[in-house]
This record gives C-alpha cells, structure tokens and sequence, in this order.
C-alpha cells in the first residue's frame, strides 16, 4: 500500500483484500486497520480564496483575455494560491510577466492579506525597473482592490 499515498480507507482495503481471495467486511478491514495503526488520509477540501463579491473599487480589465505581449515588463499578471503544509495552509501570490510567461517574484505568507499581493509586485517591480505605462492584470478579490495595493497601482509604473 506504499503507492496509495495513504488513501486507503476501510472500503478500499475490504475490496483488495477481497480481491485477493480473503474475503472480509469493511467493519473486519476497519478493526485490522485499527489494529495496525494504519488510518486513511483525508484530503484537504477545496479553498474558496477569491472573494469578488465586495464593496471595494475594482481597476478595468485593460489585458481583456489578450494574453500575447510583445515585449518585456508592458503587462504582469498576478495571482494567489495556496500550498497545504505539515501545521497549516501557506499562502502564495505570484507575479508573472506575460510576454516570457516567467515569475517575476513572489510572495508567502500564512495570512491573505493585501500585504501579500502588495510585497509581490512591489519587489517584481523593484527588480524589473519596467517603463511607465506597466499594465498589471489579477483577479478582482479583495486583497487586489485593497486600498494597499490601490496605492501600489497609482505609482508612476502604471497607465492610468
């Protein structure tokens, strides 16, 4: 059972055993489980991590699914995931430069806040030096239409 990653419940177990000519039930595959010291691993349900229903002011999509830049720092594109670690979830937002598809920088934190999104670009931007006129596209939840990252997007990289 090495290769089931631990996913092996009761159920699975009964059926391979059965399968394997040692016919049990699942309450005998639960007890010998028991018995073994061996438990299935749950998996992490799904984590809604976008909230774009909110009263804060959102910026217009000037990228418009034209996802095809033809140079260097004219357009970043942001986004927020999340990694499952041994104590908790962690917090990933990445910048990314549309023309070579590369992370330009990111950013972990164990909070969503806008701190996050906010120290990703910055330092993207600290790094990369683009012109005046740098377009940057993310989803439109809460930590992207902060008054933090608002600010963020009102320095002179930006076309307003």
């Amino acid at each position: 059972m090495g290769e089931s990653n631990n996913t092996y419940g009761s159920r699975r177990i009964r059926k391979a055993l059965n399968a394997l000519s040692y016919p049990v039930s699942r309450r005998k595959a639960r007890s010998m489980m028991r018995g073994a010291g061996i438990q299935a691993r749950h998996r992490k349900k799904y984590k809604v991590i976008t909230n774009s229903n909110h009263k804060q002011p959102v910026f217009e999509n000037k990228v418009n699914r034209q996802f095809d830049v033809t140079s260097p720092n004219q357009v970043y594109a942001g986004d927020i995931t999340y990694i499952w670690t041994q104590e908790d979830w962690l917090y990933l937002a990445v910048v990314i430069d549309l023309f070579s598809r590369k992370v330009v920088n990111w950013s972990m934190s164990s909070r969503m806040k806008a701190r996050l999104v906010c120290d990703a670009l910055s330092m993207a931007i600290w790094l990369r030096q683009p012109q005046a006129g740098l377009i940057v596209h993310s989803d439109r939840g809460l930590q992207y239409a902060s008054r933090e990252y608002r600010r963020l997007l009102k320095s002179p990289w930006f076309n307003r």
